[in-house]
């Protein structure tokens, strides 16, 4: 059977997107799916993302990881969706999707996505790095080399190590740059290496950064190896609410397979 697909991109964290709303993809075929995302034998892309209807809002969002099984959120995923959405006419310029963390809003003008995350009440400072969720799971810690630094074999170390075991997470480097500026380097859970760009990621770097005091500022710019992105919130009483996740989605092109 052929399937219809298109390609999307924020920041060079690329997806499969799949028009869902008639049910007719199959959600328990973990293999198909991996093939889809295999960049030799299929599409190739970090992930593919499910557009289907919702009974309450403009739509809902399944995001599945590369190596083909359902996952938890991602940001530049959601943002690309949003994108996709207004290329099928679902929606116009703003919109309230439901994702498997809960609802969201979006704006999308001029190919820029303004993404609105979760809120963070809860952060772990531990030695030499943070931890948080900001939708998905997120180690965050300096590496001062980050420019030739082995982001898969020390990621890869992070994920599987204690205290995070069986479920894993994904792992941030970073560097400052200025007070509101941070280069950001990302190991991916999932698709098991980096990725040009992690949304949750650079959230949570953000989040992470204002947390331990390296900046007071609340518009975050974050360098990653696929483009620039941006995060802003506010803060109060420990919580981080308002978080928006602020990049460029593309479409790149259409096809079946």
């Amino acid at each position: 059977m052929q399937q219809t697909f298109y390609k999307y991109q924020g920041t060079g964290n690329d997806f499969v997107m799949i028009d869902n709303r008639q049910q007719i993809f199959d959600k328990n075929d973990t293999k198909r799916i991996n093939l889809l995302c295999d960049r030799r034998f299929g599409i190739g892309a970090d992930g593919l993302i499910l557009l289907e209807n919702h009974d309450k809002y403009d739509f809902k969002m399944v995001y599945y990881n590369a190596d083909g099984n359902e996952s938890t959120m991602c940001g530049n995923g959601g943002r690309c969706l949003v994108a996709f959405a207004k290329q099928l006419g679902v929606i116009e310029n703003d919109c309230t999707f439901e994702a498997i963390d809960g609802l969201h809003h979006a704006t999308i003008e001029n190919g820029i996505v303004n993404l609105q995350m979760q809120d963070v009440d809860t952060i772990e400072k531990i030695k030499n790095h943070v931890f948080l969720n900001t939708g998905s799971p997120h180690h965050v810690q300096f590496e001062s080399g980050i420019e030739n630094f082995d982001i898969k074999s020390v990621g890869a170390k992070i994920r599987y190590g204690a205290p995070y075991n069986q479920e894993g997470t994904n792992v941030n480097f970073v560097k400052k740059i200025f007070d509101d500026t941070y280069r950001v380097r990302t190991y991916e859970r999932g698709v098991e290496g980096e990725t040009l760009s992690c949304g949750t990621g650079v959230t949570a770097v953000a989040i992470a950064m204002h947390y331990i005091g390296e900046t007071e500022k609340n518009l975050i710019n974050l360098n990653v190896e696929g483009g620039k992105l941006q995060v802003r919130f506010n803060v109060e009483n420990g919580t981080y609410s308002n978080v928006w996740l602020i990049g460029p989605a593309t479409f790149v092109f259409k096809g079946t397979i």
